[in-house]
């Protein structure tokens, strides 16, 4: 999967003797607090992307067109839709966001309500997302493993209420809504489409989705953004005075 941060980190590259600058590098597999990730993260070359799951650190590979950046823009071409006609509403590519003590990951997507129209994450003062976005979202090609895994635990357990996967490989999307205190899959209707429980009026239809007739994935979402459930999600979010 990319990882990239939200904001472009202001890298120092490590020297090469390997040990000069003081920070010991980030290694796949590391077991590391949060602190001590952050610390050799922002000390590392800046095209280094990597993750921090129940503790331990996971690097990226290089990303390919087809089965990585093609599926990724599809997805944040959709939410950018969906957010244009959403007030109170913020997506965000890569970013990077702190769940909890033991993890620090960066999903491809989040979907979030901003915090003062009551969401339950904020940004940081040194500009990273902090608390559990609304919605994730992750294209699982190289990933899916841990994609499918681990994350969908800590995704869960820290309140994220929706958590959708592109299983790249198998030409598959699942879609996971939070339901007594576990994700349950959403079903597509007989159309092939499948509609958030939280955000009204965010519709995806898969088929289209996965066949890449992005006109038919926008004509559907905008039957959602004209829908009741569109209206009654706006009318919800109040701004905080």
């Amino acid at each position: 999967m990319n990882y990239e941060v939200v904001s472009e980190r202001k890298a120092k590259p490590i020297s090469s003797n390997n040990g000069t600058s003081g920070i010991p590098p980030l290694e796949n597999g590391d077991r590391l607090t949060r602190a001590e990730f952050e610390r050799r993260y922002e000390a590392m070359p800046e095209k280094i992307k990597a993750e921090l799951i129940e503790g331990v650190v996971y690097m990226t590979s290089p990303v390919r067109i087809t089965n990585h950046a093609k599926p990724h823009s599809r997805i944040m071409g959709w939410l950018f839709n969906y957010c244009a006609a959403t007030k109170g509403v913020d997506f965000a590519d890569n970013s990077t966001v702190r769940l909890d003590q033991d993890n620090e990951p960066q999903p491809d997507a989040v979907l979030f309500i901003k915090e003062n129209y009551g969401g339950n994450s904020s940004i940081s003062p040194d500009d990273y997302l902090e608390g559990s976005p609304e919605l994730v979202v992750e294209i699982a090609a190289s990933t899916v493993s841990y994609d499918t895994t681990e994350k969908k635990k800590i995704y869960r357990r820290n309140g994220v209420k929706e958590y959708i996967i592109w299983r790249v490989y198998d030409r598959a999307i699942d879609w996971f809504a939070w339901e007594d205190g576990d994700y349950a899959a959403l079903e597509a209707d007989r159309n092939g489409v499948i509609e958030s429980r939280l955000f009204g009026g965010l519709r995806l239809n898969v088929k289209a989705m996965l066949s890449d007739d992005l006109q038919k994935v926008l004509a559907d979402l905008q039957k959602g953004l004209q829908s009741k459930k569109h209206k009654e999600f706006l009318k919800n979010l109040v701004k905080k005075k």
